[in-house]
């Protein structure tokens, strides 16, 4: 059996904002919302007795490409005041496969999303050697996670 990556889960600060995000600029829809208290052992963050919530949000694939968003509500987790505006290292960068990169990059302007690359065109060879024309663009999301949006508009035989 080869292992499969099925969630990545982010630390927000608020949980709500955090899910109505996702929800809204990439149509995810929640498949769990749930307290619980850390036990200090797995996760290399907050302490044994942390009271969190995580929330996980789901795309058309129930285990693949779940986004988990997780809030410390007790004590509240110290976040950066200023969100990033480049991507340092250790910093994840999301790829999204998208149906409608221009209404991404607008929704989440709406959001208060900053946007680093408007909808642009550009292609690319792909690893099956076809060219295909894509419309992508890029922002980040409301606790500083980077997202690449890409559309595929048209693939040459």
């Amino acid at each position: 059996m080869t292992d499969i990556i099925k969630r990545t889960t982010l630390m927000v600060r608020d949980g709500d904002a955090a899910s109505n995000w996702y929800e809204t600029v990439f149509g995810m829809t929640k498949w769990m919302d749930t307290p619980f208290t850390l036990s200090g052992t797995q996760l290399a963050a907050g302490k044994k007795g942390d009271k969190t919530r995580l929330i996980i949000l789901k795309c058309e694939h129930d285990m693949i490409g779940m986004i988990g968003l997780l809030e410390w509500l007790d004590p509240k987790q110290d976040a950066p005041e200023e969100l990033p505006t480049e991507i340092k290292f250790g910093a994840p960068v999301f790829v999204v496969a998208s149906e409608d990169a221009k209404g991404a990059v607008e929704r989440a302007r709406a959001l208060g999303s900053t946007i680093h690359s408007e909808p642009r065109e550009w292609s690319v060879t792909g690893a099956d050697g076809k060219q295909k024309d894509m419309i992508g663009c890029s922002f980040w999301d409301l606790d500083g996670y980077f997202f690449e949006v890409n559309q595929v508009v048209k693939v040459h035989d």
